[in-house]
C-alpha cells in the first residue's frame, strides 16, 4: 500500500480498495468540480398501477433488486442497538451464496457483532460506515478482508452525492409504510423518529427496499421517505427491539467531575456573551451534555433568554425546553429517547432533518455552520487542540464519527471532556487518530480547568475577567500527567497494514487506522 502525506502530515494511502483518493488539504482547501451522481432513470411503466410493491420476503425483494457478488447494500442506524433488521437481511443474503458485499450502514452498533462470521467468511468484504465496539476491534486487528472507511454523517451524504459510492441496493428499515413505499420513522412499534439518515440511499440507490412492521394502507403521512423513490415493500414481523432502540446514554450523569466540565461548560457560554437572544446550540446525548443541557436551561431561564433554535440529536430535555417556551425550534438529526420521538410526531415545531440539509459540505451551504455553539466529546485531544473521536489510546477502533465533525464548523466548538479517563490522560501530545484539525476546535473544558484555542482572541478576551479556571492547554496537560504517572503508551501497530481511514467532511483522507499487534 502506497502511503503519502497530507496536509496534516498524517500518512495515507493513495487509493483504498482500489479505489485512488485526495488526500486531505486543509479546512475548506478542496472544492471538487464536475456534477452529482444521478439515480437511473425508471418508468412508471414497470411498477404496479394499484401501487402494490409488496413483495412476500427479504429473499424475494433482493432477487428482484438483482442482487450479485461484489454489490453495495446500504442500512440505516435509526434503530440503534435495536436493530434487528439488518442482521436478518445479511442472514438472507449469506443464505443465497452471495459474496465480497461493501456493507455501506449510515452507523453500526454492537448488536451487529451478528455480521462477525459474515465478515470472517467472505459474504461481507468491508464496511464503510462506523465500525463500532466488536465490529471495531475485529477490524483494528486485521481480521476484515478490506479497509474500513469511516465518514460523518454529512460526509457519507456527501460521498453518495458526489458518486464515490454507488449504493446498488438500498435497505430501508421504516417502523411505518405504506404498500407504495411511503414511509415514517415516527410511529409503530419500531418507532424511532426520523429516517434522515436514509434519505440519500433512496434518492441515489439503484434499488431501494422498504422494510416495515407496521404495514397500513395508503397513504402514509407525514412520509419521510417517498414511495416514488422505492421498488419494493417487505413486510416484517419486527424491525428491531423497542427496548433498544433508545440506546446509549440518556441519563444525566452523576459523576462529580463530569456535573462540574458541564456546568462550566454552561457558565462559559454565559460569560463569554454566546447566550444571548436568538442564539443557537447542539448538544447530543450522554450523561456530560445532558447536564449541560440542563445547566444551560437554567441560566436562560434566570436570565430571560429564548433560543431561536437548538439542534438533535433530540433527548427529553431539549423537548421540555421548547414545550416551556425556551426555543422556537428543534431541528433534529436523530431521535434519542422516546420522548423525542412523541414529540416529533406530535409537536410541528419539532423539524426532522436530514444530512443533507445540516451536514453535506458539498451543498448551497449547511445547518452546521448556522449554529453559534456546539458541545460535543472526544476520546483524545492534544496540545495542539487537534481531537480523535474514533479510537482510544490504546489503538482500538470502537467509536463512529457521526455527525462530530460537521459541528465543527459551528461558530463556537467546544470539546466538553474529562481530563483522563481510568487513569490515562486524554490531553496527548499528538492525538492517536486525527478526526478533527486544532483550529476547528474553539474551547476544551475539562474538570481541571478550560483551554481556549489561542486562535480565538475574541473569547479570551470575552472571557478574561471571569471566575472560570481558563488555562494553558499545555499546563492542564502536564498537571494530569504528574497525577497520571506520565504519559501514555503509544499503541503498538503495525504501520505496514492500514485497516480503516478517517475521511474529512469534504472527501479526502484525514488519517489511517493501523493494524494493532497482538
Amino acid at each position: 500500500m502506497k502511503m503519502i502525506q497530507n496536509e496534516a502530515g498524517r500518512m495515507v494511502p493513495e487509493s483504498v480498495n482500489g479505489l485512488k483518493q485526495v488526500p486531505y488539504m486543509g479546512v475548506a482547501k478542496y472544492k471538487p468540480e464536475g456534477y452529482k451522481a444521478k439515480p437511473p432513470i425508471r418508468s412508471c411503466a414497470d411498477y404496479p398501477e394499484d401501487g402494490n410493491k409488496i413483495v412476500k420476503n427479504l429473499k424475494e425483494a433482493l432477487i428482484k433488486c438483482g442482487i450479485k457478488d461484489g454489490m453495495t447494500i446500504s442500512t440505516h442506524h435509526h434503530l440503534r442497538n435495536g436493530d434487528v433488521l439488518t442482521n436478518q437481511l445479511f442472514d438472507v443474503i449469506h443464505s443465497m451464496g452471495i459474496k465480497g458485499i461493501r456493507w455501506f450502514p449510515s452507523a453500526s452498533f454492537s448488536c451487529h457483532k451478528h455480521l462477525i462470521p459474515y465478515l470472517e467468511d467472505g459474504t461481507i468484504h468491508h464496511i464503510e460506515g462506523s465500525m463500532n465496539g466488536p465490529l471495531g476491534e475485529f477490524t483494528t486487528y486485521g481480521k476484515m478482508a478490506g479497509v474500513g472507511v469511516l465518514r460523518s454523517h454529512g460526509g457519507r451524504y456527501q460521498a453518495i452525492q458526489d458518486g464515490e459510492v454507488h449504493i446498488d441496493i438500498a435497505v430501508i428499515a421504516a417502523p411505518t409504510a405504506d404498500p407504495f413505499g411511503n414511509a415514517t420513522g415516527d410511529r409503530g412499534k419500531s418507532a424511532c423518529g426520523l429516517l434522515g439518515f436514509a434519505l440519500a440511499d433512496s434518492e441515489y440507490a439503484d434499488k431501494v427496499i422498504v422494510a416495515t412492521d407496521n404495514l397500513i394502507p395508503f397513504p402514509c403521512y407525514p412520509w419521510q421517505i417517498q414511495g416514488n423513490n422505492v421498488d419494493y415493500v417487505v413486510e416484517v414481523e419486527t424491525l428491531g427491539d423497542p427496548a433498544k432502540i433508545v440506546s446509549g446514554t440518556t441519563e444525566v450523569t452523576k459523576s462529580p467531575d463530569r456535573l462540574l466540565i458541564s456546568e462550566y461548560t454552561a457558565q462559559f457560554i454565559e460569560d463569554a456573551g454566546l447566550m444571548k437572544n436568538g442564539f443557537s446550540f447542539q448538544a447530543g446525548s450522554g450523561g456530560t451534555n445532558l447536564a449541560f443541557a440542563l445547566y444551560l436551561k437554567e441560566r436562560m431561564k434566570a436570565k430571560g433568554v429564548k433560543a431561536r433554535f437548538v439542534r438533535g440529536g433530540s433527548t427529553k430535555y431539549l423537548v421540555e425546553m421548547l414545550q416551556e417556551g425556551l426555543t422556537d425550534y428543534i431541528l433534529d438529526g436523530q431521535t434519542f429517547d422516546l420522548e423525542g420521538v412523541r414529540s416529533m410526531r406530535e409537536n410541528a415545531n419539532h423539524v426532522n432533518t436530514s444530512p443533507f440539509t445540516s451536514y453535506n459540505y458539498h451543498g448551497k451551504g449547511n445547518f452546521a455552520s448556522i449554529v453559534d455553539i456546539a458541545v460535543l466529546g472526544a476520546t483524545e485531544v492534544d496540545v495542539n487542540f487537534n481531537a480523535n473521536v474514533v479510537s482510544h489510546t490504546d489503538g482500538l477502533l470502537l467509536h463512529g464519527i457521526g455527525g462530530w465533525q460537521n459541528c465543527m464548523f459551528s461558530k463556537c466548538t467546544i470539546l466538553a471532556i474529562p481530563s483522563f479517563r481510568d487513569r490515562i490522560p486524554v490531553i496527548l501530545d499528538e492525538v492517536t487518530t486525527l478526526c478533527a484539525p486544532g483550529e476547528l476546535v474553539d474551547v476544551i473544558v475539562t474538570e481541571r480547568g478550560i483551554a481556549i484555542n489561542p486562535l480565538r482572541k475574541d473569547l479570551m478576551k470575552a472571557v478574561k475577567n471571569s471566575s472560570l479556571p481558563i488555562r494553558p492547554i499545555k499546563e492542564i496537560q502536564e498537571e494530569v500527567y504528574r497525577l497520571c504517572g506520565g504519559a501514555p503508551a503509544k499503541p503498538d501497530v503495525d504501520k505496514r497494514k492500514v485497516v480503516a481511514v478517517v475521511k474529512w467532511v469534504d472527501g479526502t483522507l484525514l488519517d489511517s487506522v493501523y493494524q494493532l499487534k497482538k
